[in-house]
């Protein structure tokens, strides 16, 4: 699979996040990406940096957007990976696949952090899909603080992780860069799962848009706090000697603590 990943700066105009994203896919296309994935509520922005509330998102423009979104990812075989605000009974911190042919699915925001606490409610499916012959599991950023949702897909055996972020601060804050890059590493190390994250950029980029092997090794990482498109081939691969150790030790933990 030919990934692209795209970092951006996420605004709370829904035509102008649009219009980046629909040029994002279309960048990735020529570059023979069969997927992409986009920051968290990189439709609608996010509350309430971008926007007072959720519901100050205007839900009826949302329709619109997927069905063209759609039509790219079926006029040159890509499927999208995108955040939004949604209603769904309440407003939720939802994530899209859009993927070619099918219909449109999503995973909703479960770990809510501040600010997600007074504008989402939380979600309840597991955040597992096909694509493109691949088992992927799909996190929304703050579970990556918190081991357990991974761990959920390492039971679930997935072959790639991919969290979507919206993770800035108002001040160039490069410690806590490096603090969720850490985190980053140690779910993939310790899942043995190949990670892509993908994050906006402004005011400042506090966590990294990046492809991190089943070892936790950054192989690809975008320039912090800069528009940028990450091109990324990924193949299922063998786990090697170390990565097998720790799968190995790992399914001993979970059968003991499972009886």
């Amino acid at each position: 699979m030919r990934a692209a990943l795209f970092q951006f700066a996420v605004t709370g105009d829904i035509k102008k996040n649009t219009e980046k994203i629909k040029q994002a896919v279309l960048k990735a296309a020529e570059n023979e990406a069969d997927f992409i994935a986009f920051p968290e509520c990189a439709i609608s922005g996010y509350p309430p940096t971008d926007l007072p509330s959720s519901k100050d998102f205007d839900l009826e423009a949302l329709p619109a957007v997927l069905s063209e979104l759609q039509e790219l990812s079926d006029a040159h075989k890509i499927t999208i990976l995108v955040g939004s605000i949604a209603f769904d009974e309440k407003y939720v911190n939802r994530a899209f696949l859009i993927a070619p042919k099918r219909d449109i699915e999503h995973y909703d925001k479960r770990a809510l952090y501040g600010w997600d606490s007074e504008n989402f409610a939380r979600g309840n499916d597991d955040g597992i899909f096909e694509i493109n012959g691949l088992k992927v599991g799909v996190r929304i950023c703050f579970e990556a603080r918190f081991p357990e949702y991974f761990r959920e897909l390492y039971k679930e055996n997935t072959d790639l992780n991919v969290v979507i972020f919206y993770a800035v601060s108002d001040f160039d804050d490069t410690e806590k860069y490096n603090v969720l890059r850490s985190h980053l590493i140690s779910r993939a190390a310790e899942n043995v799962t190949p990670i892509f994250a993908v994050n906006a950029i402004t005011p400042f980029q506090s966590c990294p848009t990046a492809f991190i092997n089943a070892s936790g090794r950054v192989l690809a990482e975008t320039t912090r706090n800069t528009e940028e498109l990450l091109i990324v081939d990924f193949e299922k691969a063998e786990l090697n000697f170390g990565e097998l150790g720790r799968k190995k030790e790992s399914d001993y933990i979970l059968s003991t603590l499972e009886k």
